[in-house]
């Protein structure tokens, strides 16, 4: 795919009764978003140390005990927490997301004073193959203090859906710091940079019309902070629907960007066919996904519209659009001919 300003058409299906949401019901992540606040997930002080280094650990999973379990290997160049005696005493944590409290915290032993704690444990959990595909695992390290509050050291959550279980080596991954998502207590799936401009019928030129419909432009900058699929990161694109509309003529998609959690596309795409007042009945809905040989896995999206629940007096799941989604596509109908900028953390949908 190129870069360049892809054009489609775009004919509103009116007629169609239930609209499909096409090539969508392979989104098996929409059960998975987080309810209620993480934050209790967090017992401890967020501390005032910045989030460094490194954590080895390899996922299997044990058919014959039906029996997750992460071999916690070690961590490299942890933060110095005690900076008057120079010293951490690290240990690891885990919990499957978003039922935390159902399955519960596991712990490795604390190592003290050391950034390169060295553990070798197996931390493990008796789960369903099934029920675990839906979790997330959060992975987190901190430094133990018996007489106060424990400080958080860096963490990092796997999508157990997308994971690859034929990899059972162990492998360095970066501890990132507090994610937006454990704050929130939102399922955190990484932000998008894009703007959008609606351009009204006739509004550029007097003869001919032009342009003869509406158009609207959408510009996919990038991405950022995906989630972590391989140790190599993951290869990404984009598809853009504008529903009701689910045929050929409304799909586009984005290039793959290869082995980047932050992957910046910057894919215009312009579609016509569009009155002022299919507006307030249309939305654009942009996902982004992993690109496998045998499937993709859906890594997040947004949808953009006016988030009724109807479309042309229909009652519609798609049409959920969260308040900033909202937001995001008023202003563009109120101003026309302008880019709006937009900044909308990707959702299960």
């Amino acid at each position: 795919e190129s870069d360049t300003a892809s054009e489609v058409s775009f004919q509103l299906n009116r007629h169609k009764k239930t609209p499909s949401t096409g090539s969508h019901s392979s989104d098996m992540a929409s059960v998975s978003s987080v309810s209620g606040s993480v934050l209790s997930v967090y017992s401890g002080d967020f501390g005032s140390v910045d989030a460094q280094g490194t954590v080895e650990f390899a996922l299997d999973y044990d058919e014959k005990n039906r029996e997750f379990q992460v071999h916690v290997s070690q961590c490299k160049d942890l933060a110095v927490v005690d900076e008057k005696k120079g010293r951490s005493d690290p240990y690891v944590k885990t919990y499957l997301l978003p039922d935390k409290a159902r399955m519960g915290k596991r712990k490795t032993s604390v190592k003290k004073r050391t950034v390169n704690p060295i553990y070798n444990e197996v931390l493990r959990y008796k789960i369903e193959k099934m029920v675990l595909l839906i979790q997330k695992l959060n992975l987190s390290v901190w430094h133990n203090d018996p007489l106060g509050r424990n400080s958080f050291l860096g963490e990092i959550e796997i999508d157990l859906a997308s994971w690859d279980w034929s990899n059972r080596k162990l492998n360095w991954y970066p501890l990132k710091p507090r994610s937006l998502s454990a704050v929130n207590g939102v399922d955190h799936r990484g932000v998008m940079s894009l703007s959008i401009k609606y351009v009204p019928p006739g509004s550029l030129g007097k003869w001919p019309k032009n342009p003869p419909s509406g158009e609207v432009h959408i510009w996919v900058k990038d991405v950022k902070d995906l989630l972590q699929l391989r140790p190599s990161g993951v290869d990404s694109f984009v598809k853009c629907y504008v529903l009701p509309d689910t045929s050929k003529k409304s799909y586009q998609k984005t290039r793959v960007i290869k082995r980047d959690t932050n992957p910046v596309f910057n894919h215009t795409i312009v579609y016509d066919g569009f009155h002022t007042e299919d507006l307030k009945d249309a939305c654009v809905e942009l996902t982004v996904w992993d690109h496998e040989k045998l499937t993709n896995h859906f890594l997040g999206g947004i949808r953009l519209g006016l988030g009724t629940g109807l479309s042309y007096g229909i009652s519609v799941d798609w049409m959920d659009s969260t308040q900033e989604e909202v937001a995001f596509w008023q202003e563009m109908m109120l101003a026309a001919n302008e880019w709006i900028e937009g900044l909308l953390p990707l959702r299960s949908l």
